[in-house]
């Protein structure tokens, strides 16, 4: 029996032929466990791409990135990976925190190479690996359900330039989010980041946009 296809995967597999094809992927590509190539590979990555389902059903993929090793694998069935501070809509992590099923998406856009991995989170503000993440706010494992590489095809060649400004660094002080110091948030900050914003300086919301468009690395 699959792991991956229901009747909707078997139906379009006949349609265009591929039902053994999937067969064989899944026999040979997919596992329930991190072996020492997956482990590399994941704990080498600076960024994924997380997918969970809202209270609707509805799909939403973000982006995750941080410092090399944002993701750890703690051992051959659990992921482990920091939460940071974003915009406070807490998507993801509300998602995760109702309905645990999630999926990571792991891609090295210079080799290139990717990796899946499906599986159920679970989301705490007291996990012990925490405070091996500065500034982390909560803690997300990932008990695994599956994983598997895909081909590197249609993965488009980048080249990495530099670590973003934002990601946070023991020993020094992150910079506030430069969408934080508009003029028109103000009210709804709390007191530590209003202040940030105005030692800072506050801006206009046309300037953070013109700051995106330029590529600025203060947006």
């Amino acid at each position: 029996m699959s792991r991956l296809y229901d009747d909707a995967h078997r139906a379009l597999q006949d349609v265009f032929g591929s039902r053994a094809l999937a067969d064989r992927i899944e026999d040979v590509a997919m596992s329930t466990t991190v072996d020492d190539q997956a482990q590399a590979f994941i704990e080498s990555r600076d960024l994924f791409f997380l997918s969970s389902l809202d209270a609707a059903g509805r799909p939403t993929v973000s982006y995750k990135g941080g410092p090399r090793g944002v993701v750890r694998v703690v051992d051959e069935q659990t992921l482990a990976f920091p939460n940071y501070d974003g915009n406070g809509m807490y998507l993801s992590m509300g998602n995760a925190r109702a309905r645990a099923e999630v999926g990571l998406l792991f891609i090295d856009f210079e080799t290139p190479h990717r990796l899946r991995v499906q599986g159920r989170a679970e989301v705490s503000r007291d996990d012990p690996l925490m405070e091996t993440f500065p500034e982390a706010d909560l803690l997300v494992r990932v008990h695994i359900h599956e994983l598997w590489q895909n081909c590197p095809r249609y993965i488009h060649r980048y080249r990495r330039v530099a670590d973003s400004r934002y990601v946070p660094t023991p020993g020094q002080t992150t910079p506030l989010a430069g969408w934080k110091r508009i003029e028109g948030l103000q009210d709804v900050l709390d007191a530590e980041d209003r202040s940030r914003a105005e030692a800072a300086g506050r801006i206009s919301e046309d300037t953070w946009i013109d700051q995106i468009k330029r590529g600025d690395p203060e947006a």
